[in-house]
């Protein structure tokens, strides 16, 4: 049986687990582009809880190596982020629909 509490990474994999597949639920769920980015940015967030947690249980010692990754995927989430809502606003102003369905095709 898998141990559970602070001192055993089974909890922090099963929420980074269930955080990602909530993400990805979102993400193919969703018509409007700020759940599908709400839903991109679970699934990152999930990455990083697992590199955290890879790297706070390594076998050796705790090893930076994971931490570092959680804040290199969290930066990697914010740029995209970043971007993605300039798009959003770029789209918004030129049709005033955020909906992926209708947005299909950029035409000029």
């Amino acid at each position: 049986m898998p141990e559970f509490g602070p001192d055993a990474p089974t909890g922090y994999l099963l929420v980074a687990a269930l955080l990602f597949a909530t993400g990805v639920f979102a993400a193919i769920s969703r018509r409007n582009a700020i759940g599908v980015l709400i839903g991109i940015e679970l699934m990152l967030n999930a990455a990083a809880l697992q590199f955290a947690a890879y790297g706070r249980f390594a076998k050796s010692a705790a090893d930076p190596q994971g931490q570092t990754a959680a804040v290199f995927v969290i930066v990697v989430a914010a740029a995209e982020a970043a971007v993605a809502l300039a798009l959003l606003f770029a789209v918004y102003r030129r049709t005033r629909d955020i909906d992926l369905e209708q947005n299909r095709e950029l035409r000029s």
